[in-house]
């Protein structure tokens, strides 16, 4: 039987071999942390290789992410869908094995990591969701969600600011399933950490409410046991073991240093690695027996098996709860909600009520969230300016996690934004977070991280534009639109009315598994007529809003939100003075630009190319829609410190101005 050192010992060489294999990587981390895995994976991580989707399995999230050979050496060995071939193609184009985890791409990895801290954040969103659905389903003598997160974290995890937002509210909501390691080996990058990161790492968590067991030897696998017993003996706080390794341990030359970080060891350090630690075996080559003392399908399988007949006796108690549940791990919506939604947004369309898309973003909350019980909202302390609060919220608090449906995350926009992708990774809500449209900067990197993972998280944000006024420039955003828009995946609706609202708080519902940006005003806006034909196409991106009578356009104004109010004023005035346009509302232009061409040609006829796009917004996004002979009615500067109605007239979003431009265009 081999000895726990070798079987950490087959980790190492994984990684050292991939590593120089590929010509670049991270060796440091994966040597360094081996033991510590292999105490984890093979005494206490619930898991089958053989389903890596199994609802109640623990979560192992890697969030000093660049380490990850560990991660990718360890589905391999345990009899993850992650064969030798994948191993040898590291960071190799269309691999399973890429140079960061990606959850899109490799069995096993619950979440994309890399970004340092947000894997650690995610983690947070895994656990709080564990903590939901155990107090929401389980019942007296029928326990079916009782998993626990498991987050290893680095030194980098540990100085990016997210660290401190995660932590905070991870004390708070008292997240005792989740378990964090932290890699203390006192090196980064830049070479010993002592000259930029002097913190009381422990002592911080501690503040946070975190249980803390310091000093661990790292490479003491009895050590690395009796702390995980410490953690996993209590539930009422979550636990950081803080762990003594040595980076790039084995090889004898650049351990402890930075040199094993971010470069591969070089073919005479291998060499010598091998001979410190006993590994005998060439490269990329593991004996039966250690495979054999790793391979985890079997008693993976097995556990798997008891879930399933406990869960079968669940159901059998408890019928309408398992349909539930397996409804909501399946991600399907309720069998009514097509139905319903349709029915609201045809009311909406009939009553015709003028409120600022924030208020109809909350009515739609108010109309679709008791349909939705996996609907899980929250704000960044803004929860009554983006009224993003429902008549059936329910802030979380200590003692109420089976009602809960609401958190207040504080003024914590990336760590919120974070945490919900880990929400939604985690399987059984659909999460939506909120802020102002300008804060968005501050989560963006986790909103690409929920196009990028994929996750389906609704990111909501409010007082959109310039028409958020007095406050002034600082809160008043000019390039958010169109750098949410940029970012792969990703989907942001501007809609102008409640109807465009409501469709667009439906369409990021049932975008499932993808995440979607709603953004929403701070002023009233205009309702405005549509056929019910109107109605179906404003889920295609963009169409038709309004076109002359009985004769042909001449230009076609396009405008979203707020200043598609302002482009029907205008073509009602142009019209009067015997200039025919057609307007198009473009809500979402993803979803525009995705749709058959000839839908596209209906909507943008290239023959007219007399256009004016009108956005309160940057203008440069909009040029492709306009092209050279089309003009853009946007922002080309900050903005600035007034009424709203000052600020739309002094940077020209007037009826004036935009009959003047299409006057131009025309020629």
């Amino acid at each position: 039987m081999p000895t726990r050192r070798e079987l950490a010992n087959a980790i190492r060489a994984l990684a050292m071999d991939a590593v120089e294999a590929a010509k670049s990587g991270h060796p440091g981390m994966p040597m360094g942390m081996a033991d510590i895995a292999e105490v984890l994976w093979n005494d206490y991580l619930k898991f089958n290789p053989g389903n890596p989707l199994w609802p109640d399995r623990d979560r192992f999230v890697l969030s000093n992410g660049h380490g990850s050979m560990l991660q990718y050496a360890l589905l391999h060995l345990t009899g993850y869908d992650l064969p030798i071939e994948e191993i040898k193609r590291f960071r190799q184009l269309h691999s399973k094995t890429p140079g960061h985890p990606e959850a899109s791409e490799t069995p096993g990895v619950e979440t994309t990591t890399g970004p340092l801290g947000q894997g650690f954040a995610n983690a947070v969103g895994f656990a709080l969701a564990e903590k939901l659905l155990a107090a929401h389903f389980n019942r007296p003598g029928h326990v079916i969600v009782d998993h626990r997160t498991w987050v290893f974290m680095g030194d980098g995890c540990m100085m990016e600011g997210i660290s401190h937002e995660a932590a905070s509210l991870a004390g708070t909501w008292g997240l005792g399933k989740l378990v964090a390691f932290y890699d203390d080996n006192g090196i980064s990058i830049d070479g010993e950490v002592k000259g930029w990161l002097t913190d009381d790492t422990p002592a911080r968590f501690e503040a946070y409410g975190w249980k803390v067991i310091r000093a661990v030897d790292g490479h003491d696998a009895d050590a690395i046991k009796q702390a995980i017993e410490q953690a996993i003996a209590q539930q009422e706080k979550p636990t950081l073991i803080c762990c003594k390794t040595v980076i790039g341990y084995g090889a004898p030359h650049k351990q402890g240093k930075e040199e094993s970080h971010g470069a591969p060891l070089g073919k005479d350090e291998v060499a010598a690695a091998r001979e410190r630690l006993g590994w005998k075996y060439p490269p990329f080559e593991i004996p039966d027996e250690i495979y054999a003392a790793w391979d985890h399908r079997a008693k993976g399988a097995a556990v798997e098996r008891d879930w399933q007949n406990r869960f079968a006796a669940y159901a059998k108690a408890h019928p309408d709860l398992a349909a539930e549940f397996e409804r909501r791990q399946r991600g399907e919506l309720p069998a009514d909600w097509a139905a319903k939604t349709q029915a609201y947004i045809e009311k909406l369309q009939a009553e015709g009520p003028e409120v600022a898309s924030r208020k109809a973003s909350q009515m739609a909350l108010d109309a679709f969230g008791p349909l939705l019980p996996e609907l899980f909202g929250g704000s960044a302390d803004l929860a009554g300016s983006n009224l993003t609060l429902w008549k059936g919220s329910v802030p979380l608090a200590s003692d109420n996690a089976a009602q809960a449906n609401y958190a207040h995350y504080g003024v914590r926009e990336f760590g919120m934004s974070a945490i919900c992708n880990g929400i939604a990774r985690h399987g059984g809500f659909i999460p939506y977070d909120a802020t102002f449209l300008v804060f968005s900067d501050y989560a963006r990197n986790a909103v690409r991280m929920s196009a990028l993972i994929p996750a389906q998280v609704v990111h909501v944000y409010t007082h959109d534009s310039i028409g958020l006024g007095e406050d002034g420039p600082t809160h008043q955003p000019v390039e958010h639109l169109a750098s949410l828009r940029l970012i792969p995946g990703n989907r942001v609706w501007r809609p102008c009315d409640a109807v465009e609202s409501a469709v667009a708080w439906r369409q990021a519902i049932e975008r499932k598994g993808r995440p979607s940006c709603l953004v929403f005003s701070r002023q009233t806006l205009k309702h405005q007529p549509r056929s019910a034909e109107q109605i179906a196409n404003i889920a295609r991106g963009g169409y038709v809003l309004s076109d002359p009578l009985d004769t042909r356009f001449k230009a076609i104004l396009i405008a979203t939100g707020s200043e598609v109010g302002l482009a029907t004023e205008a073509a009602q005035a142009l019209a009067q003075q015997g200039v025919p346009v057609r307007v198009v509302s473009m809500p979402c232009t993803e979803v525009f630009d995705e749709q058959p061409a000839e839908y596209r040609e209906g909507v943008l006829p290239s023959w007219c190319r007399a256009r004016v796009a009108v956005e309160a917004a940057s203008a440069d996004y909009w040029r492709k829609y306009v092209g050279l002979d089309g003009e853009v009615i946007g922002m080309t500067s900050f903005g600035a410190s007034a009424p709203a109605a000052q600020l739309f007239e002094y940077f020209g979003f007037t009826v004036g101005h935009v009959v003047d431009a299409v006057k131009r265009v025309i020629g």
